[in-house]
């Protein structure tokens, strides 16, 4: 049995919204109706969580111009995912809801508030997937003229993390006591202050918010570089992992295993969850047909313009400069960005031109599923087998269409096969998470 998520790519923004699929929502996105109809879909069919990816500022890495970013949607627009966390908390009572947060920009006080406050809205559901941004823009937004460099960032986020553990943990679990006899809301013998003082961060504390049902939220980090897996294997619940091919997979993981051991932690106490992009059909030759579809739309002007302004932004190097049919360009050294997605498009790359690298490479997929939905959880399950778990997390753009095949269709056939839960023993996310 293995533990299964959804990577919402695009966070709180307009799902979908050029899919003959999208129906409706692609127009009242804003609402947060369609994320709470998600929620529902997703918890019937007992996935351990839905995390809400989000970026902080409207991309323009690619030829210099926000063109591209808002002709198609890609990272912007977005609104903030913690609203959408506090919708889907109301319309669901079982799964995990986890939101993107910058350690870089937000304040460890105002955080730790705010994951406290959704803790207790969600009846100890909620997580935060912690990320330390990439953009000079983001850091522009901000008020720096640039980003910091890569491992200094891995660096605040550490001391971030402390931090607001301790402001987590500054209310004890019984200093509410209600007693209206005595006339006492709260112990304030069991409210501490944390003085932390540390070489980026400050705070007196306490919270002015009692804790959570969960204490502190999940904690999820996608650790691609060795600074992002030690701090995912200091912090994380769980990890969003994207390492190519079975052998990837295993040896990511037998990392950060080693890792978290280092660290004083067992490996059972992280789940490593895998990115995958299955195409479903009826039967396995409609799944091929639907696969030979999706390569030959990777040769789109709009997909082919859109990579690469994804390269640019995940590099903070325009690759508008580049010649298309020349070799994929020498990154070394220049990438302060996100390293680890670099790196796999460059692994990619190798004996292929820039333009070959575009066309064929699929940024967000460990493995590659096809078939019927029994085909696709058969291969799920061996795959599982031979890494050693713990999960996936399924990454495909997400429209009412695709959400009931995976919803309807796959997690049945993975329920029959007893690969995937079929009701909730817990009440709080980390429990569930941590059932197996």
């Amino acid at each position: 049995m293995f533990h299964l998520g959804w990577f919402v790519g695009g966070g709180f923004g307009p799902q979908a919204w050029n899919s003959q699929w999208s129906g409706t929502h692609s127009a009242e996105w804003m609402r947060g109706g369609f994320y709470a109809e998600l929620a529902r879909s997703l918890e019937r069919a007992c996935f351990d969580y839905l995390i809400l990816e989000d970026g902080l500022m409207i991309t323009d890495a690619y030829r210099g111009s926000m063109e591209v970013d808002l002709k198609y949607a890609w990272e912007s627009p977005r609104l903030d995912p913690m609203a959408a966390v506090a919708v889907m908390s109301q319309a669901t009572s079982r799964i995990g809801l986890v939101a993107t947060l910058s350690t870089s920009f937000y304040p460890p006080f105002m955080a730790a508030r705010m994951l406290v406050s959704l803790d207790h809205l969600s009846a100890g559901r909620v997580g935060a997937n912690l990320v330390t941004s990439s953009s000079h823009r983001s850091a522009q937004n901000f008020g720096f003229d640039e980003h910091f460099e890569h491992d200094l960032r891995y660096e605040m986020a550490d001391e971030w993390m402390d931090l607001v553990d301790r402001l987590c943990a500054s209310w004890e679990p019984q200093a509410v006591v209600t007693d209206q006899q005595a006339g006492v809301f709260a112990d304030f013998r069991k409210v501490h202050t944390v003085d932390f003082a540390g070489r980026f961060h400050r705070s007196r504390g306490p919270l002015n918010a009692p804790a959570g049902p969960q204490g502190r939220p999940v904690i999820c980090q996608a650790g691609g570089s060795p600074a992002g897996r030690e701090f995912a294997a200091r912090h994380s619940d769980t990890i969003i992992a994207v390492p190519h091919g079975i052998e990837g997979m295993k040896a990511y993981r037998e990392d950060v295993s080693a890792r978290m051991i280092r660290h004083g932690r067992k490996p059972s106490d992280c789940k490593v969850l895998f990115l995958v992009n299955p195409i479903i059909g009826e039967t396995d030759d409609q799944a091929r047909e639907l696969l030979a579809h999706r390569r030959a739309r990777q040769r789109s002007p709009e997909l082919m313009e859109t990579v690469l302004a994804q390269m640019s932004y995940f590099s903070g190097i325009d690759f508008a400069q580049f010649d298309l049919d020349g070799p994929f360009p020498d990154l070394t050294g220049r990438v302060n960005g996100h390293q680890s997605s670099m790196t796999r498009f460059a692994n990619a790359a190798a004996g292929r031109t820039l333009r070959e690298t575009v066309m064929e490479h699929d940024t967000v997929e460990s493995v590659e599923l096809v078939g019927s939905p029994d085909t696709v959880a058969a291969q799920m399950g061996e795959v599982m087998a031979e890494v050693g778990g713990d999960g996936f997390l399924i990454a495909t753009p997400v429209h009412r269409r695709v959400v009931a095949e995976i919803a309807d269709g796959l997690v049945p056939a993975l329920q029959r096969r007893g690969l995937m839960r079929t009701s909730y023993p817990h009440e709080l996310f980390r429990d569930n998470l941590l059932e197996f």
